[in-house]
């Protein structure tokens, strides 16, 4: 494989993506074709392969993804200033579930080190979590983070502290603000894993959330929901839960989710009601002694083999670029495939990012149902949307169309290839659980950490993040993987990100080759053996959705 400097994505396209920056003037040659660039094009951006009219389709990935407003010359800048969002409507086709699975014999017999839970279901880690029902209760989960983290042997953050030390010692010296600019700081690793008291146990997590009061019931339902999904996750060993007592988010309403999720639960979960204990020091005494017991019977857990066909993996993307649909998502989508074909499961949320290959993936549909489920997700959604002013089209952030996805068609067509190829197993809402092992749709906004906290409330035990731009998104229980999409964005943040598939954009890997290779990497953070940056780091994002507000 040689390098190269321009790519065609699907053979029907009409546009050229742009590897590296290309000049004005240049010719450049694809499959015996030359092109004449018209004016500076960006890597990552696109320029059409012939002349174009007002009103003419633009393709790429094989759809449309937009139209262009004014005349654009062969070879010249695809932008925000000559296209426009466009994207097929789409129908309740005829069923196409028909896929070749890809070959899976370097794979078989192969397992992970998970802990079994009850339920059937193998978690990736082992976490106690504290949740609170009510953001009222935030104040009582920060005391008791700080009583239990660092005393248990969780506290992994880097402290800054000791630089902030630094800089009053040259100020007392005298020192100039230049000299402050100029100094070179020191910062302290505060980790201290091998001393954690409770070895089988990978930390204690607090969901800090803004809601449980104040909004819908429709609200306080789905946060409900939420919460349970986190509390029977297979990465979770048991909870601790904080009420005040006189929210719309009751105990009653989140013991009915957990019901739904989990029917025989078994998991030891403790729950204190602020205005029922009374005094505030009496409810932090008895939240610390529970949490601490809870850990306890956490720890007496291990690990043991359990096949891959127990891994769900959730798939997400965050500050995208022009390569993110080329490189690390087509990967991830190969991944996904190796996986379904081992009986495992994945799920693609985002639907606002879904939004022109509708028809691919509503004739993927195992069944008419599931397709017409899809159908009224994606409809509701959009029309939700439209009504306060946004809609669908609206998605690409600024760093986004910087880095060429210019439309949301174009960003939706990359980002779909997360979901591989294989058949849609199930449609479901936010925030339902995965129950049926293929490829799952989970009705989610676009962003990326309010979809990934979505994600793994629906079960997934670990997480596959691609990014073009570099986004720190991590979860407080299940490992979020950072896939780069281009080699300059890997080393310059390699300290945040774990995976590099700019191989594939150089020419170096095929996107088979990078997609087994994930999955390979992806067993050994399931076992343990490897820990991802998010992880390191202690960036443990969660934000709940609140339905209708978010793309």
């Amino acid at each position: 494989m040689g390098a190269q400097i321009i790519l065609k994505v699907h053979p029907a396209d009409n546009v050229l993506v742009a590897l590296v920056n290309l000049e004005k003037g240049m010719t450049v040659n694809y499959e015996g074709q030359d092109y004449i660039i018209q004016e500076p094009v960006k890597a990552k951006h696109k320029f059409a392969t012939a002349d174009l009219a007002a009103g003419d389709s633009i393709i790429m990935y094989g759809v449309l993804v937009g139209k262009a407003q004014q005349p654009i010359k062969k070879g010249g800048l695809i932008s925000t200033s000559n296209v426009k969002h466009a994207a097929n409507d789409f129908t309740i086709g005829d069923r196409d579930t028909n896929w070749i699975k890809p070959d899976v014999s370097a794979f078989s017999g192969r397992t992970f080190k998970g802990y079994h839970r009850a339920d059937g279901s193998v978690g990736t880690a082992n976490y106690w979590v504290v949740i609170p029902m009510v953001f009222c209760e935030n104040r009582n989960l920060d005391v008791l983070q700080q009583a239990l983290v660092t005393d248990l042997g969780y506290g992994r953050n880097r402290s800054y502290q000791r630089q902030s030390k630094q800089l009053v010692e040259l100020y007392r010296a005298g020192k100039s603000v230049e000299e402050i600019l100029e100094a070179d700081l020191q910062a302290d690793y505060a980790g201290n894993e091998n001393q954690r008291l409770f070895p089988n146990v990978d930390g204690i997590k607090f969901l800090n959330h803004s809601g449980g009061c104040g909004g819908t019931r429709q609200d306080a339902q789905a946060l409900c929901g939420l919460l349970a999904g986190y509390i029977t996750h297979p990465n979770v060993a048991g909870a601790t839960v904080l009420s005040l007592g006189c929210q719309n988010a009751q105990v009653s309403m989140l013991e009915e989710e957990i019901k739904k999720r989990s029917p025989q639960f078994a998991k030891p979960l403790y729950i204190l009601e602020q205005q029922k204990v009374g005094k505030e020091s009496e409810l932090l005494s008895e939240a610390i002694k529970q949490t601490f017991a809870g850990v306890m019977l956490a720890n007496q857990q291990t690990r043991q083999p359990a096949p891959l066909s127990k891994l769900c993996i959730g798939l997400e993307c965050g500050g995208s670029d022009g390569f993110s649909g080329i490189s690390a998502n087509p990967a991830i989508g190969y991944t996904s495939d190796l996986l379904v074909a081992l009986g495992g499961s994945v799920i693609l949320s985002e639907f606002p990012e879904l939004c022109g290959v509708e028809q691919n993936l509503s004739d993927r549909c195992m069944d008419v149902e599931t397709a017409e489920r899809f159908s009224h997700l994606m409809h509701t959604y959009n029309d939700r949307a439209k009504a306060v002013g946004s809609g669908f089209d609206m998605n690409p952030s600024p760093g986004n169309i910087r880095d060429g996805l210019i439309t949301d068609a174009i960003k939706s067509a990359g980002a779909a290839k997360k979901g591989g190829t294989s058949p849609v197993t199930a449609v479901l809402d936010y925030p339902e659980k995965v129950t049926r092992p293929g490829l799952n749709l989970l009705c989610t906004p676009g962003n990326d950490v309010e979809s990934t906290t979505a994600e793994v409330a629906s079960g997934a035990n670990i997480v596959l993040f691609t990014t073009g731009l570099g986004t720190p998104t991590g979860n407080p229980v299940a490992p979020v993987v950072k896939i780069a999409t281009n080699t300059a964005l890997f080393d310059r943040m390699r300290d945040i990100m774990d995976i590099n598939t700019g191989t594939i954009i150089e020419g170096k890997e095929t996107i088979q080759q990078a997609g087994a290779r994930i999955l390979d990497y992806v067993i050994g953070v399931a076992s343990g053996d490897t820990q991802v940056a998010a992880v390191r780091h202690v960036q443990d994002d969660f934000i709940p959705w609140k339905r209708g507000v978010s793309l």
